[in-house]
């Protein structure tokens, strides 16, 4: 299964509990509940990765933590607010050039609009 097939049941999936749920919870309660969705739809869910870096000669073991990661190919950033940010979508994207992921998936569970909320970063562009 490639980035976009697992994408197309992340959204899939962000969008059934957006719209049983809505809004006005705290991103870990969203990140619970689209893990056992995903899981139920088969892929493999990581929760709180903890991601090394390196630069120079400097190992670092905890550069951030990935909310998500999928199939060890998407990483997935939660947020639960009012609106997205420009900084949020380059969190995303320094999580993928750190990792070495080529997709990463920005969901924001506060929006009014699950389609306003879903932010799809690949690496090298937002």
């Amino acid at each position: 299964m490639n980035e976009n097939d697992i994408s197309k049941i992340i959204v899939d999936c962000a969008y059934k509990i957006h719209i049983k749920i809505g809004s006005g919870l705290f991103e870990s309660v969203y990140e619970c509940i689209l893990e056992k969705y995903l899981t139920k739809r088969g892929l493999d869910v990581k929760r709180q990765v903890p991601m090394p870096m390196e630069i120079e000669d400097i190992q670092i073991d905890r550069a951030f933590i990935a909310d998500l990661i999928i199939n060890d190919k998407v990483i997935i950033e939660l947020k639960s607010k009012m609106q997205l940010t420009n900084t949020d979508k380059k969190q995303v994207l320094t999580y993928l050039k750190l990792s070495g992921y080529k997709l990463g998936l920005l969901i924001n569970f506060g929006e009014a609009l699950m389609k306003d909320g879903i932010k799809r970063i690949i690496n090298g562009q937002i």
